[in-house]
């Protein structure tokens, strides 16, 4: 069997430990914010890395399901959109069949969906229950407590974020519903829209029920005094 070739980082914890020091796994998961470490590893080990900082006591900073997170974010703002898209309304110059940036947009006729394409930042704000219905049977959670931001106090703050099991869950959802849009928001968006419209037509069924009130039996009749 061959012999697995140890990393530099692990050749380098290695010689940590034998200085009797223990490396603590870190991201930097922020640029502007770089005294916060986030710990790379779960709940028990985080405390013994607070331990052998030398802490005497931890943030505990509760987290909630905010309504927001069922909704697409590109991450993109409305800068960076703008930067990248701004000038798609000029009309390109390709002869034949398009293939620049420009003419990814349809021009002759936006009523076939088929002839537009969009970009994952075109379907900022879609709601992700489209995508994963599943997802539904968490709206009664929001605002509920699903996690905890744990912060060992320094120059430096070593930081993990804990999560409920439930939420775990949710934000799976979100990840799947994410991953459609970007590796084909076209299609993605077909699906929302037929979901959608199979929703309205559910809802109007039901009004158009409930519009018509049941006929009193005699039996109900009789009941009246």
């Amino acid at each position: 069997m061959a012999k697995i070739k140890k990393s530099i980082t692990d050749e380098i914890c290695d010689y940590l430990k034998k200085q009797k020091l223990s490396p603590i796994p870190v991201q930097t998961l922020n640029e502007e914010a770089e005294s916060t470490r986030y710990f790379g590893g779960d709940l028990k080990e985080f405390i013994a890395a607070a331990k052998t900082l030398g802490a005497k006591g931890i943030f505990v900073e509760e987290l909630y399901l905010e309504d927001d997170e069922f909704y697409y974010d590109s991450g993109m703002d409305d800068d960076e959109y703008m930067a990248l898209y701004g000038n798609e309304n000029i009309e390109c110059q390709c002869e034949g069949d398009c293939k620049c940036k420009k003419g990814k947009k349809a021009k002759d006729d936006d009523s076939d969906v088929d002839a537009v394409y969009f970009e994952p930042e075109d379907l900022d704000g879609l709601d992700l229950t489209l995508l994963k219905p599943q997802m539904a049977k968490f709206l009664d959670r929001i605002g509920e407590a699903c996690g905890a931001r744990l912060t060992v106090p320094g120059v430096d703050h070593l930081e993990v974020e804990i999560f409920a099991d439930w939420y775990d869950e949710f934000a799976e959802l979100v990840d799947e519903a994410s991953e459609a849009i970007e590796i084909d928001p076209t299609d993605a968006l077909r699906q929302a829209q037929a979901v959608y419209e199979a929703e309205e037509k559910a809802a109007k069924s039901v009004k158009k029920i409930a519009a018509h009130p049941p006929k009193k039996t005699a039996k109900s009749k009789s009941k009246k005094k």
